[in-house]
């Protein structure tokens, strides 16, 4: 039986910001489309810390809260203790989705092989952040590039795992 394909989506400002007191430093009606439509209908792992700041599942998603902690999840979200337990507890899905925060983000790069992520021409401050991709483990294979009602500059850049070379 072969292993699900891990996909990790996010959202980055160009300085590497991915987070601000527990929220997205920003509003993007755009990328909150985008990952709608990339999440929907996969099993999605998430960081407590993530989960505390949705506060509740998203239709249409399987949600697997990481966490170490015991929490008190409603009906339909699923507890794991690691990446790796929520990773082999799906074992038979085609595709894993990782919707971070950082701590998950940094614990799936090594697993991940494909990264979907939005970049976004802002500078915030912020509190969590996401590594750039290394160019020697991930190619860029796809680039749509927008700009948001509100006139922000933004790309979903698909990048997936260099192969081995043999």
């Amino acid at each position: 039986m072969s292993k699900p394909s891990l996909t990790m989506i996010a959202a980055r400002a160009r300085n590497g910001v991915i987070g601000h007191q527990n929220r997205m430093p920003w509003h993007l009606p755009e990328d909150l489309k985008h990952f709608r439509q990339q999440t929907m209908g996969h099993v999605v792992l998430l960081g407590r810390k993530t989960w505390e700041s949705i506060g509740r599942p998203l239709p249409g998603r399987r949600m697997v809260v990481i966490s170490r902690q015991s929490l008190t999840l409603p009906e339909g979200v699923e507890l794991a203790a690691s990446l790796d337990e929520a990773v082999a507890r799906h074992a038979t899905e085609d595709e894993i989705m990782v919707m971070g925060g950082a701590q998950i983000y940094e614990q799936a790069w090594s697993q991940a092989d494909r990264l979907l992520l939005t970049e976004i021409a802002l500078d915030p401050p912020g509190d969590a952040w996401l590594a750039a991709p290394d160019p020697a483990q991930w190619q860029e294979v796809s680039r749509e590039n927008g700009t948001s009602q509100d006139g922000v500059a933004y790309a979903f850049i698909e990048y997936r795992r260099r192969q081995a070379e043999a």
